[in-house]
Parts: structure tokens; sequence; C-alpha cells
């Protein structure tokens, strides 16, 4: 997960609320110098910091919690609610055929971002169009060509014109209305006139729907000083924070640009295409605090490229019926999902808890050997794992490149998740056969 020293910080400090007995002068000193040292250290400002910190005491000394809770959950309540009020509001993003112009200075980001958008928009549904308007720097349009051709988004570009706004005028004419436009731009070193001045030029001829300034949260506070100044020359609808996953100044960016008036849209949190989402602070901050985030884990299974066969494989699963093609279609939908450690973070039930660099990297190369050893049985043998004797053992083993104990571990694996299921399915079966005879009585006991 995306700042996860915060996160570790600002979990030790619930538990310690948790942990701790009365909620006195003595625990409330100590949260409060511990969020502020959390804070500070993910570069969020200081005079933010101990606004932030000032409000968390004056309420938990001068408002009573609700009927029912006690001080330790209205505790918790306020420190959730006062970090939530740094990360500015949640803003509502239209997915449709709209106009989005991209900006932003040099190394940002910015042409990643506009691929990884057009995938964000493929994922509902939209047909996107990329345009290459940055007329400064050939390596960007060869890029953003690249990217297109990744995500399988439309591309226009023309190498021979100098001028971004032309470029964009022949882009428009030639995409069909139905499409979402996504215009990359040229960048500085610096917010210059002559960068504005393009900006205002492109900005006419598209009339976009929105202008979303790309910015690279390793920038810490300055990102909000950047977006401030953005802001003010060509009126931003939203930002995008990229690299978020490695930046150890995430927190200062992302409280930064959130008080410079332009809000914060969508945050990169890797590499890949996929790892860009929507920034809400509501979901962001319960995953920081260990709360999870259901409602995304739900959104990651909606955009699944064959939701009918993990649905059907799910159904099978808890019928009794699990088969090893069942198994192979569970593992392409976690690899779908994400990372291993970044759909814990999801559950509530481990998002306080943290996966180490090295568990994470064995259970991840564990579930491709697995991916691979599947991929390596014949379609009897994926419907029937009875089949699957010695000599079977090692051919597979040999079609997938691992050790013959590998393919045993495999096969290990399935039975003990069969049999779970199994036991899980006679359970609720004994549990209805109760029900009935208890009928009209008293419930089935436990």
């Amino acid at each position: 997960m995306v700042l996860d020293s915060l996160g570790k910080s600002l979990r030790g400090v619930l538990q310690k609320i948790a942990r701790g007995g009365a909620v006195d002068e003595a625990l409330l000193s100590e949260v409060v110098r511990d969020i502020q040292r959390a804070l500070l250290q993910a570069d969020v400002n200081v005079q933010l910091t101990l606004e932030l910190t000032q409000r968390v005491r004056r309420r938990a000394t001068q408002e009573k919690p609700p009927a029912g809770a006690s001080l330790r959950d209205f505790l918790v309540r306020i420190i959730y609610e006062e970090i939530r009020g740094i990360l500015g509001k949640d803003r509502a993003f239209e997915l449709k055929p709209r106009k989005v112009l991209l900006a932003g200075l040099f190394g940002q980001g910015k042409t990643t971002s506009a691929g990884k958008l057009a995938r964000y928009f493929q994922k509902k549904g939209i047909r996107v169009g990329l345009v290459a308007a940055d007329v400064h720097r050939p390596a960007a349009v060869d890029q953003l060509e690249q990217l297109a051709k990744k995500v399988g988004a439309e591309f226009y570009a023309n190498r021979q014109e100098t001028r971004a706004e032309v470029i964009c005028r022949e882009a428009l004419e030639r995409f069909p209305p139905h499409l979402a436009v996504i215009v990359d731009t040229a960048g500085r070193s610096g917010l210059d006139a002559e960068l504005i001045e393009e900006l205002k030029r492109v900005r006419a001829v598209v009339q976009p729907d929105e202008v979303l300034l790309v910015l690279d949260a390793a920038m810490g506070q300055a990102a909000g000083r950047s977006a401030e100044a953005f802001h003010k020359a060509v009126g931003l609808t939203g930002v995008i924070l990229t690299k978020l996953d490695g930046s150890a100044k995430g927190g200062g960016a992302l409280s930064a640009v959130a008080v410079s008036g332009a809000p914060i849209l969508f945050i990169g949190t890797g590499e890949h295409m996929d790892e860009f989402e929507r920034f809400e602070p509501t979901r962001f901050v319960s995953r920081l605090l260990g709360m999870g985030d259901i409602q995304t884990l739900l959104e990651r299974f909606e955009e699944l490229s064959n939701k009918e066969a993990a649905e059907e494989a799910a159904k099978n699963l808890m019928g009794g019926r699990f088969t090893l093609r069942d198994m192979r279609t569970q593992l392409d939908s976690i690899g779908q999902m994400g990372s291993i450690s970044k759909l814990l973070s999801m559950f509530p039930a481990f998002g306080a808890q943290k996966m180490d660099e090295k568990s994470v990297d064995q259970t991840q190369a564990r579930l491709r050997r697995f991916r691979a050893i599947l991929d390596s049985m014949t379609p009897e043998e994926l419907d029937d794992a009875a089949l699957i004797k010695a000599d079977r053992v090692h051919r597979i083993a040999r079609g997938s490149g691992q050790r013959p104990q590998e393919v045993r571990s495999l096969l290990k694996q399935y039975e003990t998740t069969r049999k779970a299921a199994h036991g899980l399915v006679s359970n609720r079966r004994l549990r209805r056969q109760l029900e009935k005879q208890f009928a009209g009585g008293e419930a089935a006991p436990e």
C-alpha cells in the first residue's frame, strides 16, 4: 500500500489507544505526540500538522462521545476524521465520452498517466483516443504511441506540425464523437509564460471537460505550490499524483495539493497500467488506518476480464465441485486484481497487518509457479485431479519447468482447499437439517 511508513505509524497510534488504560491526559498527550511525529516524517507541513493535532486534543477533551460509544472509540473516530479532513473533499469524475487535457512539467509522469487514464476509461467500456500534443519532445510522441497500442486506444500525432493546437484540432476532426479524448501536452522545467500561452491555445481548441495537472509525489510540499500556480494560470479541475507508491514525501504532496484549491482525482500506485486509481480521501484514510476498503475490492472484482468464470469457480468451491480448472481461474483473478499486499490492505481483517516484503515476494513467486504448472496440465487433468499419478506428475513438471515437488505441493494445496470447502458445505447442510428439526421451536444450537 502507498505511504506504508505513515500507515504503520498511525496504526500504531490506534493500537496504543486500544491497549491503553483510561483515556486521560497522559494517553492523549502521547497520542498527539505520536501523530505529530508520523505526519512530520511523511513530510506533512508543520503548521498543518500542529493545527490537526490541536483539533484532535480539543475535540477529545471538549466533545462528548455519542451514546453507546466508548472514549477509546470516539478518540479513534476523531483521529480518522481529522486526517481525512486534510486530504481534501471527494469530487466526482464522470466516466463517459469526454475531453481531458493533461498538463505538467518535465518528468512528472504525464505521458504514462495518459496511458493509465486511457486504460481506466476502457475498463468501464469507454473507447479512448490519445492525442500527442507534445511538439517539443519527440520521445513523448513515440512513448504515447506505444502506450496506445498497449492499452488498445486510438492514437493521433502529426510529427511534421509544430503547433500543438493544430494537432489537437486535427485529432478532434478525426476521432468520432463517442470517444473519450485524452490530450498529452508539452512540459517545461518550470511554469513559464511560453508554457502558459501554449496551454491556453490548446485549451481554446479542445474545450476540455477536465484539465488535470500531473505531479510527481516526490516533490513533497512543493507539489502544492506547483498545483496552485497551474490552477491560477490555466484553471485546473483536478490533479493526478504519480509515483505515490515509492515516495517518502507522499504525505506532504497529498496534503499540500489538497489545500491548493485543485482536488486530487487520481493517484498512481505503481509502474503497471492498472496501478492507477481514483483518489477518494474517505477510502484512502480507511486503508491507511487499517480499516480496509471493501468498496475498492468489489470494484476490482467488477473489472475482471472473465468475471463469469471467477464467479463459477467460487460457486463450485462452495458447492463441493472444486476442480484444478477452477483453481486456475481463481489464480488468474488474483493476478488481475493486483499484488497480494495491496489486496490484503483492502480487507478490514488484514488492513492493520503488513506482510514483509520477503513474504510477499515468496507468495507471488509461488503463485506464478502454480500457474505455470496448471498451464501444463491436460483438460482431463484439470477436470479430474485423481488422474494425476507419478508419471503424470513428472510430465507436468517437465512441461512447466518446475520440480516434481512443486507439482505435488500444488496438488496438496488443491486437496486442502477442496476438503476445507467440503467441510464448510457439510456443516451448512447439517445446520439446515438442524434448523428443520427445530422449526417452530428454538433456533438450532451453534
